[in-house]
């Protein structure tokens, strides 16, 4: 009878460890799906980052092109000592006391509408 009880205690032991084993080859394959899902999630972020990224750069390069347009446009501006240069001439000339065309005729038929009544008044 020991012998029964031992083979039968065997055989119950057999059958723990093969329940065991049976549950850890489920966990094994949730765990494989697991990782393979999550494998495939974070391979399609890192695409979308990959594209993110050479959007970024593209935006990175039309931005330095611009600034070195910029850079090139601002060389041709005025330096301030040319600018200084300009407003002493400015001042010199003071063209706010140039007159127009108009005026100038004007003056000048005024002046020859004069000369002409103080020419009648010497005769």
């Amino acid at each position: 009878m020991q012998e029964t009880n031992s083979a039968q205690e065997m055989i119950g032991r057999l059958r723990i460890n093969e329940s065991r084993i049976a549950n850890l080859r489920e966990r094994l394959v949730v765990t494989d799906n697991n990782m393979i899902e999550e494998f495939r999630r974070m391979s399609e972020q890192i695409k979308e980052l990959n594209l993110e990224l050479r959007q970024a750069k593209g935006e990175v390069f039309k931005l330095r092109e611009t600034l070195k347009d910029v850079i090139k446009e601002m060389n041709s501006f005025a330096s301030s000592q040319e600018l200084k240069v300009l407003e002493r001439y400015i001042n010199t000339w003071n063209p706010l006391n140039f007159m127009t065309e108009k005026e100038v005729l004007s003056l000048i038929k005024d002046n020859i509408k004069e000369n002409a009544k103080s020419a009648s008044k010497d005769q």
